[in-house]
């Protein structure tokens, strides 16, 4: 799938034409997409609709209406489109009070380096997943972390016809948050899509 252009980027009183229908298939996209693991942690797997109804939602949010301000939501956005082989996702840590984040952000430094993809018959293929290096730069506090990260997936190709044979497991090995959680059938068969033809 090739990453997202200008002309995919619809003015304003065009996307409020679209946007109802738009915002109910995203919706129903990202149940398929999104996996939560252990109580605070959510991944969201974009693909280019996902980041297409992000950057939609920017424009609309901050009445961006100039090329040059659209581009640089592509510039943000579109390396969470996957190639063919990869995957990408949103890390949020869903945290709704200050004794949460008081709590939770100092223990969970380092999450978004401590995250793997278990599959095959056996669960023995493995792959970790790689920090988004434009976010890695902005993770400055070393004692607390962000409450969204950026991340990758990347397989070779005998992982990606591996990938679905047998459970999948998405699991957190951080020693303050060791969770792992298996992904539905359905998540399975969007995310096999985008490793063979990309997001």
């Amino acid at each position: 799938m090739p990453k997202l252009t200008l002309d995919d980027i619809v003015d304003l009183r065009a996307y409020e034409r679209e946007r109802d229908e738009f915002r109910t298939h995203i919706i129903q996209l990202k149940k398929k997409r999104r996996v939560a693991v252990g109580p605070v942690c959510t991944l969201l797997f974009e693909n280019a609709e996902t980041i297409r109804f992000q950057i939609q939602e920017m424009a609309r949010a901050e009445k961006i209406i100039s090329d040059e301000g659209i581009e640089t939501e592509l510039r943000i956005y579109n390396p969470l489109v996957p190639e063919a082989g990869a995957l990408a996702a949103t890390l949020f840590i869903e945290l709704t009070s200050d004794a949460e984040l008081r709590e939770w952000l100092p223990r969970l430094v380092g999450i978004e380096a401590a995250l793997e993809l278990r599959f095959g018959p056996d669960g023995s293929e493995v792959v970790r997943c790689l920090v988004d290096p434009d976010h890695e730069k902005q993770l400055t506090r070393t004692e607390v972390t962000a409450a969204v990260h950026y991340v990758h997936f990347r397989f070779t190709s005998a992982q990606v016809e591996a990938f679905g044979e047998g459970p999948v497991t998405l699991a957190f090995t951080l020693p303050a948050y060791a969770y792992e959680q298996e992904l539905r059938p359905d998540t399975v068969e969007e995310l096999a899509h985008d490793l063979r033809h990309g997001g």
